[in-house]
């Protein structure tokens, strides 16, 4: 009896956190590009008599500051995410407005000390001003991250749902003509007959979802779609030629459960049954620098099978994005006589 390709699912990640993470990258970034815009606004303002030494010091202090404040928060986060409700935010927002005040009232005592006299205002001034600044952006800012915060979950929430459907989706010809053929198998090749009942189990714990909706790897991915096919070459024998040139591909590379044994099937559906001769489904798969290719390539049919290529490739393209992002990419079309699907997948 053969063994489950399938492994034991990774425990599932944590429940999502409404504040943004102030330790990646991206917040870092847009905290700096906040006050470089500032302080540039400021400085071309009419009123403004500072040079360009003037321009370069504010740079330098509003530069400090964004950095100040973005390592702190990335440290106070789990602090700040323990309080109820949107408090998390309102204790964010106090932290963002008292490491300016604290920041600016340094930054004029230094001044002082060392005789530079870059700052004309008084020091109450100075760091008033600083700190209303810093409240009104350091407010704006955090609307933002709280409306992209919303609009994550609920694409997430559209995404497993839409994983959901994919997976209560069993199509039912599918499944009557597998039945059919271990109908066929049972008294002429027991041991055939077996194997496809075993396949399609495997199958149908995916599609029913006894394995969850997060995340597995190309090797289980690749071992449902080996299933599949194997389902398929009882039925459709001869007819379905199968190459796979997936050699140089990562078995650990992570991916969304159930996103290649659609595409598999719909080269098969659309490319091989409408055919009376059959035809060729090739696997292709490579690893590039960023990430990793993998090309789905069937015939071309005259006249495919109803549905087209249309609605299991739109859901395809919506996982693709949500997982990876806008560097990931899902090319379909004819390529001569053949159609190919093409998903461009970085490293996560």
């Amino acid at each position: 009896m053969r063994e489950s390709t399938t492994a034991t699912p990774a425990p599932a990640r944590g429940d999502h956190r409404p504040l943004p993470d102030f330790c990646s990258g991206p917040v870092i970034f847009a905290l700096l590009i906040t006050a470089s815009i500032t302080v540039t606004v400021m400085w071309l303002a009419p009123n403004n008599s500072h040079g360009w030494r003037g321009y370069s010091i504010g740079m330098l202090f509003a530069d400090w500051l964004a950095v100040v404040i973005g390592v702190a928060l990335c440290k106070l986060r789990p602090l700040f995410e323990r309080l109820p409700g949107h408090a998390s935010y309102a204790g964010v927002w106090l932290a963002m407005v008292l490491i300016v005040a604290a920041g600016s009232a340094v930054v004029y005592w230094m001044d002082g000390a060392m005789q530079m006299e870059l700052l004309r205002d008084t020091a109450g001034d100075f760091v008033l001003n600083n700190t209303v600044i810093a409240a009104l952006l350091g407010a704006a800012m955090l609307r933002y991250f709280y409306l992209l915060a919303q609009w994550q979950t609920r694409l997430e929430a559209v995404s497993q749902a839409q994983v959901a459907a994919l997976q209560a989706r069993i199509r039912p010809h599918f499944l009557f003509n597998s039945m059919n053929t271990v109908a066929a198998l049972v008294r002429v090749d027991p041991a055939a007959a077996e194997r496809c009942v075993e396949d399609l189990s495997e199958l149908f714990r995916a599609a029913l979802g006894e394995h969850g909706t997060r995340d597995g790897t190309l090797r289980e991915e690749l071992g449902l779609v080996d299933r599949y096919l194997d389902i398929e070459q009882l039925r459709l024998g001869e007819r379905l030629r199968v190459r796979r040139e997936l050699d140089d591909v990562p078995d650990d590379f992570p991916l969304p459960r159930l996103l290649l044994q659609p595409l598999v099937e719909n080269a098969v559906r659309h490319g091989i049954q409408p055919l009376r001769e059959g035809g060729e489904v090739i696997l292709r798969g490579r690893r590039e620098r960023d990430g990793l290719v993998i090309e789905i390539d069937n015939p071309l049919a005259g006249t495919p099978a109803p549905g087209g290529h249309g609605h299991g490739l739109d859901n395809v393209r919506r996982r693709v994005a949500y997982r990876f992002g806008p560097r990931a990419g899902v090319i379909s079309g004819p390529r001569g006589d053949r159609f190919v699907v093409r998903l461009e997948l970085p490293t996560p």
